[in-house]
């Protein structure tokens, strides 16, 4: 605003002042005789024109300059914006990868890898709980720890937690049951192990190892390929065989994952750690993997057809119940394993596979003893093609014996193993 005539002049201000009111930058003189220039801007009084003009240009530049601090203002929010928004992203990222460290040290102790102990330190650390909480004496943790610790110098394991011949009391029940089962198909003789104070929460992978191999014990076929494992190894001793294989070049990859280290940790292990110990140990197995549901509702009926298959070649023949020489098959999916042990047909035609599950204790799996069952113990075993709806299953059969150069090929093969898919 022009301060003569307060007409808005806006940045050409300089110059209306200079046109219009050019005239009165001068005033007039002194007694004295001289002349004097007074600013219009301040009322400052020079006796030299130039010099006047040269102050009157200096409030007209500090008038633009102050026009323009609107502009640096918006400069200065622009870059605390910008400052704001890098310190908004830098916290994000700091907290997502505090929640990722989180997230990775969660899984490290849901799968057994955060250096927390193995078999030992659990089975202490929870006979101990027990002991405080009054449900076992302190007689009976020194005699539990005492056979504990032999088992795991002597690699066998204590039988604490098997139960035997439960195959030859499906055989007969079977037999005499006549309701809506057509026919029975039944593995080898196999032994039931259960998860035990030192591995409950991640111990069924060995669990249904010991199962499979307590089947291949009862096998004559076998006795070569096994003749140094002719008892069932404790689970620390099954972690050391593990490594033993991989320290013979069998699954570089699954090794990696765990660190070449099994012992002393509660890791879980599936069907790649299962194939590869038993292929160590020339017994010729191979994984397939049931990589999506092929049913409605998310079901797995290629599953139950694969394993009918299974058990029913080389055994067919008129009998209801068919108690064959298979060995048993060791079921993966995510979280968890079990061991088909049979396969029922109804007579509408549908499937129910007869699975040993390391969850079931003992005293569950006694009742499956006695011979005049009223069948309802076999809940415990029964799943039909509804009850098995995980995304994935993968199965790992057992079928005869490597000699040393097949086993040698397959070693070279697990570089890079894959399993077969049925699609």
């Amino acid at each position: 605003e022009c301060p003569f005539c307060g007409e808005a002049a806006g940045r050409e201000l300089e110059e209306h002042v200079r046109a219009r009111h050019g005239h009165l930058l001068g005033a007039p003189g002194t007694g004295n005789g001289e002349q004097l220039y007074e600013c219009p801007m301040c009322s400052l009084t020079c006796t030299n024109i130039q010099i006047l003009e040269e102050h009157v240009d200096l409030h007209l530049e500090e008038h633009n300059f102050s026009e323009g601090t609107g502009m640096f203002h918006c400069d200065e929010d622009l870059e605390l914006a910008q400052q704001l928004q890098t310190e908004e992203d830098e916290r994000q990222r700091s907290e997502e990868e505090t929640r990722e460290r989180e997230e990775f040290k969660k899984l490290q102790r849901q799968y057994g890898l955060d250096n927390s102990g193995g078999f030992k330190q659990q089975f202490l650390k929870n006979m101990e709980r027990e002991v405080d909480r009054g449900r076992m004496q302190p007689f009976e943790y020194h005699k539990r720890k005492a056979d504990m610790m032999e088992s795991l110098a002597s690699g066998i394991d204590d039988g604490r937690t098997k139960t035997s011949g439960v195959i030859e009391a499906l055989c007969k029940y079977y037999q005499n049951e006549n309701k809506d089962v057509k026919r029975v198909w039944l593995s080898a003789g196999v032994d039931h192990f259960h998860s035990s104070l030192g591995d409950r929460g991640w111990g069924c992978g060995y669990r249904n190892f010991q199962m499979l191999l307590s089947s291949l014990l009862q096998n004559n076929s076998y006795n070569d390929c096994l003749r140094d494992t002719t008892l069932i190894p404790s689970i620390p001793k099954i972690q050391s065989m593990i490594e033993d294989a991989w320290r013979e070049g069998f699954d570089p990859q699954g090794a990696s994952h765990f660190n070449s280290r099994l012992h002393g940790s509660k890791a879980w292990i599936g069907a790649c750690e299962i194939y590869s110990l038993l292929t160590s140990l020339r017994i010729k197995c191979q994984i397939i993997d049931f990589h999506k549901p092929t049913g409605p509702m998310g079901t797995h009926p290629r599953l139950f057809e694969w394993i009918l298959h299974y058990y029913s070649t080389d055994n067919e023949g008129g009998a209801k119940v068919v108690c064959t020489s298979k060995p048993p098959i060791y079921l993966q999916h995510q979280g968890h394993s079990r061991t088909v042990v049979g396969i029922e047909e109804k007579k509408n035609k549908s499937l129910c596979l007869l699975l040993f599950d390391p969850g079931c204790s003992s005293q569950q799996m006694q009742k499956l003893l006695k011979q005049n069952s009223d069948g309802s113990g076999l809940k415990l075993l029964r799943k039909f093609v509804g009850s098995l709806k995980e995304k994935q299953y993968q199965i790992v059969t057992v079928d005869g014996v490597l000699s040393l150069e097949e086993k040698a090929a397959r070693c070279r093969a697990s570089q890079v193993l894959t399993s077969e898919r049925i699609p």
